[in-house]
């Protein structure tokens, strides 16, 4: 099923309404990423300000007859808003300027049916779309209010297309759940073999274009798809690191890294249902290596981001290594006189390493860091979760 339409290089109008919460972007910077990374061309922007979003029109009539005007002015053919819309106020939007009407959520689908490549990754994009259609129906197809009955037509007298499209919709739903049942019970038998393996488990996560790809190609020298984009990939990748002993000899042991895909702010529920047989893969983690772009002056709320998302997915307790990522691109006043420190992470000390992947730097340190944890937890009964450093006082 396709519901999402081609608008490759589509003139937008992108549309951020401030309505108190924090981290509210006020240069809507990420959306107009998103909207290019999905193929479309930003040509205006407009923001508001707001107690609540308005019932029917969200921004409230004033300032949708002024997104009317810009959108005539900057030749603009669709309109998107940073925010989720409710069915109603996408159709009332649609009415009221002439023009289609989107939110950051389908963005953010779209994005993700583009990049999917595994069997895995295509079901649990068309898990969410579905999912998202769903709720979408009555807004976007007039001619499904058209009255279906007489005999030997499927669905009975009276049944209203709408309910036969929705109760298919439904079906093809449950189909998509089975099939990544499947696949679920499949990692799971992977992962039971590396745990029978004695392998210790490490995850990365962050931000999407924090450099996780980057990193873990830099790691294990592998050439997983790596691009200054958002949701360069969106497919679990799992390979064998070997690391050297403390220090520095052939005692050294192999662990498990995998590169997952990457969060971002306001990620759709929907997708986090979807992804939780590829999440799992963090939840189930001895460590996470939770990237950072250093260089992003957001940073600090998108590692309260991720925190959050990790918390959601049951991660939220699982040891964490903080790479900072990015420090080639730093001024040279901005960078880091250390190679390694702690940060406080939700009100605790967490192990912190500054890192180029690009360039390499860090990596060695890194390395030696994901030794130590490794070796601790293979010589010892001490659970992965256990500090295996002295933490600063």
């Amino acid at each position: 099923m396709s519901e999402l339409p081609d608008r490759a290089a589509a003139p937008t109008i992108l549309v951020g309404v401030d309505l108190g919460l924090p981290h509210f972007d006020a240069e809507l910077q990420e959306l107009g990423e998103l909207a290019r990374t999905a193929g479309l061309q930003p040509v205006a922007r407009l923001t508001a300000r707001r107690k609540a979003p308005d019932a029917a029109l969200f921004v409230g009539k004033g300032k949708a007859d002024e997104i009317k005007a810009l959108a005539e002015e900057a030749g603009a053919s669709e309109v998107l808003f940073d925010q989720a819309l409710s069915p109603g106020q996408q159709r009332n939007l649609e009415r009221h300027l002439g023009l289609p009407v989107n939110d950051r959520t389908l963005l953010i689908l779209e994005i993700f049916a583009q990049r999917a490549r595994s069997h895995e990754g295509k079901l649990q994009v068309e898990l969410a779309r579905l999912q998202y259609v769903s709720t979408r129906l009555v807004r976007r197809w007039s001619h499904l209010e058209r009255q279906t009955g007489g005999a030997g037509l499927r669905g009975g007298p009276g049944e209203k297309q709408i309910e036969l499209d929705r109760r298919m919709i439904g079906d093809a739903i449950k189909r998509t759940k089975d099939r990544l049942d499947k696949v679920k019970k499949q990692r799971n038998t992977q992962r039971r073999q590396r745990e029978r393996q004695g392998a210790f488990n490490i995850s990365l996560v962050g931000y999407t274009n924090a450099g996780k790809s980057t990193l873990f190609n830099a790691l294990v020298k592998a050439r997983a798809y790596a691009a200054d984009q958002l949701f360069a990939t969106l497919d679990t990748t799992t390979r064998r690191l070997y690391l050297e002993d403390e220090e520095g000899g052939t005692g050294g042991r192999s662990v498990s890294l995998s590169d997952t895909v990457g969060f971002i702010r306001d990620l759709p529920h929907g997708l986090i249902d979807a992804f939780q047989a590829t999440l799992q893969e963090a939840a189930d983690a001895d460590l996470l290596l939770h990237v950072v772009d250093a260089a992003n002056p957001h940073h600090p709320e998108q590692i309260q981001e991720v925190q959050r998302v990790l918390e959601e997915i049951g991660a939220g307790q699982v040891p964490q290594l903080l790479v900072f990522n990015k420090i080639d691109a730093l001024e040279p006043s901005q960078r880091p006189h250390h190679s390694a420190d702690w940060f406080e992470l939700d009100g605790a000390p967490v192990r912190r390493v500054f890192a180029s992947s690009r360039m390499g730097e860090g990596l060695a340190v890194l390395r030696r860091d994901l030794a130590q944890r490794a070796q601790a937890a293979a010589r010892s009964s001490l659970q992965p979760s256990d500090e295996l450093h002295d933490a600063p006082a």
